[in-house]
């Protein structure tokens, strides 16, 4: 039983506060950089650095410009980076062959960041989204977001990512029964040691909008993605999404968006116990980030404090679209 508190004013909590070394002493929780995961966009091109209207500070880079991006990275600390592609109209088929292509932008990404930072740990998305002609995660049949069908080609793209140096594959699709396919096939094809980090607990949420922007998959969504992705009314089927996805064969799970959902995290860590993550979403960037350039917030402390939500939250880790700038503001420390 925990014992009795003393009674003011033998008990002061402000005793506690009083210094910069008490504070750091009895501090329940700490950020670090090796807490930080990278999320970056890469397209076609060479020496392209591109702004993302709806993300200041967030860019579009070319391959050889997200090697650069690797390097400064690995020099932070940050330990690992996430690749997604923005892929053109032109670029998007009905039957999403690009997405397996080991040539598209994302596994030519992932050779030259090993090259570049061969230290940094390299994160993949697998989703049919940002090759989808219609935008969705998964074929569209009928009207239908279909679910083995899309399974089938989930499997070929993280064998394509994979093969191409892919430490961590992230499925972000949330179709049925795709951990243990793309297991499964990671073990039968010698990639024993691949992780995946699953996108267990994915909510339809209204925060996706700047990162369908910076894939180039906004204007062409059709319809919405609620019958794959969760309602954000619903708590006791995320712990049910994620301890199926750990039977599967999941190493890490994840949880997005973030910080309108740290009660999902909290849950899923003090129930399971796995390496538990947030995505701190393009829309929760997006706010903190307008709000600092307005002068409405001090964004550097906003910035530490949202991420610290996380690990408080019993997250092991966050991936941010801060994490250059929360890494370089750590290091200081």
């Amino acid at each position: 039983m925990r014992p009795t508190q003393a009674a003011f004013p033998a008990t002061r909590f402000r005793r506690a506060r009083q210094s910069a070394s008490i504070r750091a002493l009895t501090r329940e929780n700490t950020l670090s950089v090796g807490d930080l995961i990278w999320p970056v966009f890469v397209r076609s091109g060479d020496g392209i650095i591109e702004p993302i209207p709806s993300m200041p500070g967030v860019f579009r880079r070319s391959v050889d410009k997200i090697a650069e991006a690797a390097r400064e990275a690995a020099d932070l600390g940050i330990p690992a980076i996430c690749i997604f592609p923005y892929t053109g109209p032109e670029e998007r088929t009905a039957d999403c062959a690009g997405a397996w292509d080991p040539d598209n932008h994302a596994n030519r990404a992932i050779r030259a960041i090993k090259k570049a930072a061969p230290e940094l740990a390299i994160m993949t998305d697998v989703a049919l989204d940002t090759y989808n002609i219609n935008g969705h995660d998964g074929f569209v049949e009928n009207g239908e977001i279909v679910n083995d069908k899309t399974v089938q080609a989930l499997v070929k793209m993280a064998m394509a990512q994979a093969e191409a140096g892919a430490d961590i594959i992230g499925p972000s699709d949330m179709m049925d029964g795709r951990i243990g396919a793309i297991r499964s096939a990671l073990e039968g094809g010698g990639h024993q040691n691949v992780m995946i980090l699953s996108y267990a607990a994915k909510y339809a949420s209204g925060f996706y909008g700047p990162f369908r922007d910076a894939v180039g998959a906004s204007g062409a969504l059709t319809g919405d993605k609620k019958t794959y992705q969760m309602d954000p009314a619903n708590t006791n089927e995320a712990l049910r999404l994620i301890e199926r996805d750990l039977r599967e064969g999941a190493d890490m799970v994840m949880v997005k968006p973030g910080m309108p959902y740290l009660d999902i995290c909290t849950r899923v860590k003090d129930r399971f116990g796995a390496p538990t993550f947030a995505y701190q979403v393009s829309g929760e960037y997006a706010m903190i980030r307008a709000a600092a350039d307005h002068g409405w917030i001090d964004g550097d402390t906003v910035m530490l404090e949202s991420l610290m939500a996380f690990k408080r939250a019993g997250c092991d880790g966050v991936l941010s679209y801060f994490a250059p700038q929360a890494a370089r503001l750590l290091n200081q420390r």
